[in-house]
């Protein structure tokens, strides 16, 4: 006899689901997806594990859909713009930005709507704050399971987005679509201001910095503030006293990497700055513009006391000193 829930009226030409669980009366095409279903009440281990993430699933099917998270996979294809999709449910739902279906379900604080309230849900995270997704290794929490997802990755070292051009791999599809513009040359972040082009949009960000005139990192030791925190960083070395970029072949240790470019010329005898006049080479540009001044007869060091023009800043020191 039949469970109390199944109907009797039920389907019996093409369509009909003949396999019918005996708990909660679901019913199924197939004997086999009964014997999967059943696991589910039995509370039985969940036979296909990932070998990459140790997840497991009931049916072999899942972990194969899951599978496609680790390797990249996107075989849904939308027919109208070409973006790919995971999963047929993400088509499915893109599908109606071309369909131009109204977005009912708007965000009372900053107005974006959206398709699906689930959607709004995510949404507002942005607004409270809350970061449900945590890293099980770190602790670490994110906004959205896909920002989990890149950020295991820095853990398990998996890099499954591999360039099709020279074979680079990345952990996170936004690294490689980055890296895929170094191939094309394009620069899609355009200043308004000055036109100039950035790979990044960071990079704009900072180059923004330039027009703004703002300097938000500041030293907490002298209070000086920088444009950017690399200038910051450098800057500190100066109160740590850290000099990080040591020469080879004789152990001077220098602050900047560009004065360790400079002491190597010491080394290797080069001497690239060349007087445009009379061929005379230098070590340093420095040395290269006092040199250019006696070609000038431009005199730029003058003594406050009498007026009289020194071609340095030492013949100025030892002049000053005959009015002491």
């Amino acid at each position: 006899m039949l469970p109390p829930f199944v109907h009797l009226g039920s389907k019996t030409s093409q369509g009909e689901k003949p396999h019918v669980c005996e708990t909660c009366g679901k019913a199924f095409l197939r004997s086999r997806h009964l014997t999967e279903h059943r696991l589910i009440h039995t509370g039985r281990e969940k036979p296909h594990v990932c070998e990459t993430c140790g997840k497991a699933y009931l049916r072999s099917c899942h972990l194969t859909a899951h599978m496609m998270i680790h390797t990249g996979e996107k075989p849904h294809v939308c027919e109208t713009c070409g973006k790919t999709f995971l999963r047929s449910s993400h088509l499915t739902e893109h599908r109606l930005i071309h369909t131009e279906r109204e977005k009912p379900h708007v965000c009372e604080t900053c107005g974006k709507t959206f398709l699906r309230s689930d959607c709004l849900a995510e949404h507002m995270r942005i607004h409270t704050g809350e970061k449900p997704h945590v890293c099980k290794t770190c602790g670490k929490a994110f906004l959205w399971s896909s920002q989990l997802a890149d950020h295991t990755r820095t853990h398990t070292g998996e890099q499954p987005h591999v360039c099709e051009t020279c074979g680079k791999a990345f952990s996170r599809t936004s690294d490689l679509a980055t890296h895929t513009l170094t191939h094309t040359g394009e620069k899609p972040h355009v200043c308004e201001t000055c036109g100039k082009a950035c790979l990044r949009f960071r990079d704009l960000a900072n180059h923004m910095l330039i027009h703004t005139g703002e300097k938000t990192h500041v030293c907490e030791t002298c209070g000086r503030a920088f444009l950017r925190s690399s200038d910051l960083a450098r800057h500190v070395r100066i109160h740590t006293g850290e000099k990080p970029h040591v020469c080879e072949t004789c152990g001077m240790a220098c602050l900047r990497s560009s004065d360790l470019a400079n002491h190597m010329l010491i080394h290797t005898g080069e001497k690239p700055h060349v007087c445009e006049t009379c061929g005379t080479a230098f070590l340093r540009t420095s040395d290269l513009d006092k040199h250019k001044l006696t070609h000038t007869g431009e005199k730029p060091h003058v003594c406050e006391t009498c007026g009289k023009a020194f071609l340095r800043s030492s013949d100025l020191a030892k002049h000053t000193m005959t009015h002491t």
